[in-house]
């Protein structure tokens, strides 16, 4: 066993870097990095739940994330018009949660329960969906058209071809959802895609084997927003005995298993038919959706 000098975390060396590979490589078919399920590995069975537990969480990220991009974007499974706009309506709103997170909420209680209840009715209607009898054409077929094909990006919609059908979505709709999830985000430390993936799916209606990319660097992006506001104010709170700033090394450490994890996961999602993937997010936010209620009640 070794020890994490700076989040004084003492397991294998190995450990981290296996459960990251094993989570993102699950997770990462849908778009979502595994941050969130890896925070209360840390916490609970590692004893690490100080501050600097969150940007550890986001430098797993921002090792993570890369490979599962760079697969979908050498797959043309990037549809960049809907990448874009989730990274300019998410930056703001993660500097808007944190002003609201220190001025307005420093016990967020009842906004938590409001999250956790919407969270919830997300995560549900993706349950529910998976018994429609109409599902998306592309069902993990390899030999199905995944290529993104560009229609069209103004102010008024976003549009694309995907597996031979057209899709559109409001571009003003789109940034006002990454507006929210940016302030969820950046309230309460949490990867962006694990709540933006499963709304690009439930309430645009979009197909969830083309939304993944998006949401991964999405995620990637704010999560290095995210390393470089705790390493700006960690310099404030110097004489603080509890650390903010993360455990590099533990951060790598998982960062390299999710790496290896999010590029394999990125390459079989084709074979995985849409309905598992929707199955796992529909997972992830009612395990967030749960957690936010319980911690409310407690």
């Amino acid at each position: 066993m070794i020890e994490f000098a700076q989040s004084g975390v003492q397991t294998y060396w190995w450990l981290p870097t296996l459960v990251a590979f094993c989570i993102s490589s699950l997770t990462s078919t849908g778009g979502v990095s595994g941050a969130v399920l890896i925070l209360p590995f840390q916490v609970s069975l590692l004893g690490f739940g100080g501050p600097a537990v969150s940007p550890t969480n986001l430098l797993y990220n921002i090792v993570a994330v890369p490979s599962g991009v760079y697969r979908y974007y050498r797959e043309k499974r990037m549809v960049w018009p809907l990448t874009w706009t989730i990274i300019i309506g998410t930056l703001p709103g993660i500097v808007a949660g944190a002003i609201i997170r220190i001025k307005y909420l420093p016990d967020p209680r009842a906004f938590k329960l409001f999250a956790g209840l919407v969270l919830f009715y997300v995560g549900m209607r993706l349950f529910l969906d998976l018994f429609r009898k109409k599902q998306e054409n592309a069902k993990g077929n390899a030999n199905a058209d995944f290529n993104v094909k560009p229609l069209e990006f103004s102010l008024k919609r976003i549009g694309y071809e995907f597996n031979g059908q057209p899709y559109y979505a409001s571009t003003v709709g789109l940034f006002i959802l990454s507006l929210i999830v940016g302030i969820i985000g950046g309230t309460y430390g949490i990867g962006g895609g694990a709540i933006i993936a499963p709304f690009l799916v439930t309430m645009f209606r979009l197909p969830v084997h083309s939304v993944a990319g998006a949401a991964l660097l999405g995620t990637f992006i704010t999560s290095v927003f995210g390393v470089a506001v705790y390493a700006f104010i960690s310099p404030f709170y110097s004489d603080a005995q509890i650390p903010i700033m993360p455990d590099w090394l533990l951060g790598l450490a998982f960062g390299v298993g999710g790496a290896l994890g999010m590029y394999i996961g990125a390459r079989i999602q084709r074979f995985v038919p849409a309905k598992a993937i929707k199955a796992l997010l529909a997972a992830c936010v009612l395990f967030i959706a749960i957690k936010y209620v319980i911690e409310f009640l407690n």
